[in-house]
Formats: structure tokens, sequence, C-alpha cells
């Protein structure tokens, strides 16, 4: 008996002194959490956040982090899934005590987590989220992309300016709130041009087969197809559409940004237009620096999304550095303050609804390469 208690008496001591490194170490490091759909149908959108969040930290890092500790990245994979979100968020800020929390890409994940961060009292920064409600959440949710009130209106220009169309049909994506959104922005702008509404129909994503719609469509003899889905989707239509021998051009949002997508759709995909958030082909010294690195360590271009991701990480980590605190409350507070931030996307101004302020690019697809086609400012 007395030989066992002396083992329990070295066992908790030695479950205490782990505890004093543990506490000891998270002290010196300063945690953030990302949550990203890793695997899905919009996997690449993950793997990008991932990529751009996880080269700002290093850089940030090997320069002495901040406030004189080092950055930890806590990154959890969403599956594409909006209730997964609510539970891998849940458990950055509980388990793993982040700071702050940088997610998600598609908006319908953002909006699930985003509760969850606000009544936490923790700062949330999506990279790429566009649907306005998305900071309408509350006061610790914020954005480095444009809105969908923008980008609709951007596209809705594009259609009746430069592709001098009069007849839109839209192909909406309806179990997302991006893709329905969008919808519902570009329509009333290019109502406002003049345009006409041909057809409205919807899919679901994760469909595979949209000859239906497309057959709808087609019978409607649209100047073009607004198609503000994702990019899995987006290259099947594409095909579909041609086969059924529909020439007219395509056109969509940043949902389409991934090199998954000419993989999918192909020549199919020849002649149409998205608008994104910056080109990687921008002569500016910033961003041809920020895709050397970012082809340097990763042996890939960098997409939009890996962009926004990187400048997310970048703004929180100036709000930290100017709070001169890891306070979930102070680093809020200095994100609000944002203002003219030179990131790769462009210049970053968060507005009173924290949303960024910030141009527009619109590319077009041909034989598998992005070309840039115009600038749009807010």
């Amino acid at each position: 008996m007395e030989d066992r208690g002396w083992k329990i008496t070295i066992l908790l001591i030695a479950l205490f002194v782990l505890g004093c490194s543990q506490r000891k170490e998270t002290a010196e490091e300063i945690r953030i959490g990302v949550y990203a759909s890793l695997t899905g149908t919009t996997a690449t959108f993950g793997q990008s956040t991932q990529k751009g969040v996880e080269m700002a930290v290093a850089e940030t890092n090997s320069s002495g982090g901040v406030l004189g500790k080092q950055l930890r990245v806590f990154i959890e994979d969403d599956q594409g899934k909006p209730e997964e979100a609510q539970t891998v968020v849940t458990r950055l800020i509980n388990r793993d005590r982040v700071i702050a929390v940088i997610g998600e890409t598609a908006s319908s994940r953002s909006l699930a987590a985003a509760p969850i961060c606000q009544q936490s009292g923790i700062p949330m920064v999506t990279p790429s989220s566009t649907n306005p409600k998305v900071t309408q959440v509350g006061d610790f949710i914020f954005r480095v992309c444009f809105i969908d009130s923008f980008q609709g209106a951007v596209m809705a220009k594009f259609a009746a300016k430069t592709l001098h169309a009069s007849r839109v049909a839209i192909l909406r994506d309806i179990k997302n709130e991006y893709s329905v959104g969008l919808a519902d922005v570009f329509i009333e702008h290019f109502r406002t041009f003049g345009g006409s509404i041909a057809g409205d129909v919807s899919y679901s994503e994760g469909d595979t087969d949209f000859s239906a719609q497309l057959t709808a469509l087609k019978s409607s003899n649209p100047e073009a197809i607004f198609l503000p889905g994702y990019y899995t989707e987006v290259g099947l239509i594409a095909i579909q559409a041609r086969k059924l021998g529909i020439p007219v051009p395509l056109f969509g949002g940043d949902g389409w940004e991934s090199p998954k997508l000419v993989e999918i759709g192909g020549t199919a995909l020849n002649g149409c237009y998205y608008s994104n958030h910056y080109s990687r082909d921008d002569p500016a010294p910033e961003i041809r620096n920020f895709v050397k690195g970012y082809s340097a360590r990763y042996n890939e271009a960098p997409d939009a999304v890996g962009a926004l991701s990187y400048d997310a990480a970048k703004i929180l980590i100036n709000a930290i550095r100017k709070a001169g605190s890891a306070q979930p409350s102070a680093i809020r507070n200095e994100l609000a303050q944002t203002k003219e931030f030179a990131g790769v996307t462009g210049s970053i101004t968060i507005d009173s609804n924290r949303n960024a302020v910030k141009p527009a690019v619109v590319l077009r697809v041909q034989d598998g390469k992005l070309q840039y086609v115009e600038t749009v400012v807010p």
C-alpha cells in the first residue's frame, strides 16, 4: 500500500509539472484557428485557405512573430458542411483556446459558424464569403472580400455593357446562400440597365445532371446565362450546355475560382467569364512578389482564395500587433479600424459594417487559361 501511494504521488507531481509546462507553452504562443473545406466538393477552397494562412504566419514567425510570441495555427476540416462548421469552430474556441478564427470561404458555412464566434467574443475574419448576411451576424465578424451587392452589380453592368446582352437566364444553386443572394442582386441591377430575365431555374450542390434545367433555359433563347455557383457544378454545367447546343456565354462570380474549374469544364468554358478578387497576372510589385513566394512554397500558382486568405491572416496579425494584446476584444477593435491596408488583393478598408471596400476584376476563360478583362472599382 505504501509503495502504491508513492507511485500515485509521483504521478500527480508529473501531471502537475506537465500542466505547468503546457500553460507556459501556451503563454508563449498566440493561437489562431482556421476552419475550411479541406475535403468535399469545394475542397480546393479549403486547401487554398490553409496555404494562404500558413504562408502569412510563416513569414511573420520568421520575422520574430507578434508581441514577442510565435503564431500557431490550428486548422479544422468542416468537410464543406454547415453543421460541421459549427462543430469545428466550437472545438477551436473551447478546446484549442484560439484568440481569433479565419474562415470560411462559402457563405453558408460562415453563416453557420459566425454566431458561435460572436457569442464567444472571438473575432472571425472570412477571406471570401461574399453574402452580405455574414457580417450582419455581429460586431466580431469581418471579411476581406467585396460583397455580393457589389459583385452582382459588377456582373450586371458587364452583361449589359460588355456582352451587350439584353436577355439573360439564371441558373442558381438553391442550397447555397452565396448563389441565391448573388443571383437576386444580379437580377435587380440587370433590370436597371433595361435587361430582362429569360428564365430562372435552380439545382442543388452535388447534382451532376443538369439537362432538365438547361433544356428549359435553351427554349427561352437567352443571350447569356448567369451561373453564380461553385466550380464543380459550373464545369459540369458548361459541358452539358455545349452538348445540348447552347452556344451563349456562361458567366458567374468568384465561386468559379479554382484550378479544378478548367480541369472539369475544359474547352466548354471557352468564352465564359467570372468576377474575381484579383488577377495573378497583375504587374504590381506586391502581387508579383506574392505569386513568386506562393509558387515557390507550394509549387503552384495562387488562386484568389489563397490570396484572400493570405490577406485575411495579414490583417488579423496587423490588428494583434496594433492592439498590443492577444485579447480578442482588443483585436476586434483594431480590425474595425483597418484603413487602406496594402493587401495582395488590393487596398483594403473595413467599413462600419465590417465589410471590405475594394475593387473587383473580370476574367475570361480561354483554352484553359484566365485572361484579364477589366477592373471595376466600388
